[in-house]
């Protein structure tokens, strides 16, 4: 959510920034009813000083005057009771309104309507070209019995599917190491609930907007969260922190569920673009200084290519462009792995800088040095995610003879072995 006040004082920055996202809000309309609500409010303070004036002078009235004064302290708690009932009508639309607004983007963030207009930043790591024709993820999996999508699809529907006996334990591999890495660099791990009510999903700013998108569980009022960024984003929700606790950094490894819902004959194949997944997600909650969380943002993006190095997966590196970004996101980086069987870079990854639009929806504040309460900065960012992170495993360690050699990264994850090959 935005402050107000910064509103007010440049409306035409707001309307801008819907539009280069892509967000419909209306801030002329939001402005008309600030104004109501303001001025109410102001004619309730009014009214307070005017009440309790009235009320210290009634005991030394009598007679007439004590009439008079009784009789213009019985209008006055008419006009409040009506006022009252103004602001709970006018409340309602303004905090909509306000829901939808949207965080202008840094300086330094491309205009552009969609991903197409993202903008490569830097590559790392050669594209394979092979001497024999590959296979796809899908087919190796299905020749290395490690994937099963049939049965996935037979019991949960479409977008479903098995990892199976090496196939899983390379999933469990690449998640273990990813939150090893993580946790070495001093980052807290959590366990965290997926189960998340309403105000946490709009406090982290998923809602509105990603209802569609999001399994909600009407009968608990609860929804399936799609990242664990939700959960530990909001793990101090309505608390004050002090300063000297800030940084606090936080990892957690869970289970994410999105309904992919207008996907339909987009990335389809295989385990791309998915119902269910497993992903370590790293976030962090720091001080009121944009300079500050640009550094953090560094960081959260570095430790991301870390691992992707490490696993020797070529990728590149994208600024996202305003029509790309999320409603709170100033700016988002994406990590995209080169998958040969799209013939392309396929994203991984995504880190972003919120500055104080989330902590100011959930309430997350800290008391600075000079006893001031200040609203945090979040920024989160993947560290990996599987299934689609074994796309590029798979296919760029494929052999001619159709095994797959284990990246040497995750090999003492899997007891050792070097290489998934199939069972005769």
């Amino acid at each position: 959510m935005i402050d107000i006040k910064l509103i007010r004082e440049n409306p035409k920055r707001y309307k801008d920034a819907a539009a280069a996202k892509g967000f419909k809000v209306d801030i002329d309309k939001l402005l008309r009813i600030d104004s109501e609500l303001r001025k109410n409010r102001n004619r309730l303070q009014e009214i307070a000083t005017e009440k309790n004036r009235i009320g210290k002078s009634i005991p030394k009235l009598d007679g007439e005057n004590r009439k008079s004064a009784l009789s213009e302290l019985g209008e006055l708690k008419k006009e409040e009771g009506k006022l009252n009932e103004q602001i709970r009508s006018l409340d309602p639309g303004f905090e909509k309104i306000m829901q939808q607004v949207a965080q202008p983007a840094d300086d330094d963030v491309p205009f552009g309507k969609d991903d197409t207009e993202n903008v490569e930043i830097r590559k790392w790591g050669g594209i394979r070209r092979f001497d024999f024709e590959p296979k796809d993820h899908v087919q190796l999996g299905l020749d290395l019995d490690i994937i099963d999508i049939e049965r996935g699809v037979k019991l949960a529907g479409t977008r479903n599917y098995f990892l199976k006996g090496d196939g899983a334990l390379l999933h469990w591999a690449v998640l273990r190491f990813a939150m090893d890495g993580i946790i070495a660099k001093g980052y807290v791990p959590l366990a965290v609930p997926m189960l998340m009510r309403d105000e946490v999903m709009m406090g982290t700013g998923f809602f509105p907007g990603a209802e569609d998108q999001t399994y909600q569980m009407e009968k608990d009022n609860l929804n399936l969260a799609g990242t664990a960024e939700v959960p530990l984003t909001a793990y101090h929700k309505g608390e004050l922190l002090t300063q000297d606790r800030l940084p606090l950094k936080y990892v957690a490894l869970s289970t994410c569920f999105r309904r992919e819902a207008g996907a339909a004959g987009k990335d389809t194949h295989g385990l791309y673009r998915i119902h269910q997944f497993d992903k370590v997600e790293q976030v962090v909650i720091g001080e009121n200084d944009e300079e500050q969380s640009k550094q953090y943002h560094t960081e959260i993006l570095a430790n991301a290519e870390e691992i992707m190095q490490a696993l020797e997966l070529p990728y590149r590196v994208v600024n996202v462009c305003t029509g790309d970004l999320g409603r709170g996101q100033v700016q988002k980086y994406d990590i995209e792995a080169w998958m040969p069987s799209r013939n392309s870079y396929g994203e991984t990854h995504s880190a972003s800088r919120f500055y104080e639009f989330q902590a100011r929806r959930m309430n997350l504040r800290y008391k600075t040095a000079k006893k001031k309460n200040v609203f945090c900065h979040t920024l989160n960012n993947t560290v990996i995610a599987s299934p689609r992170i074994l796309i590029p495993i798979l296919e760029l360690n494929q052999n001619a003879d159709g095994s797959v050699n284990i990246p040497v990264a995750l090999q003492r994850y899997m007891n050792g072995k070097r290489k998934i090959a199939a069972v005769l």
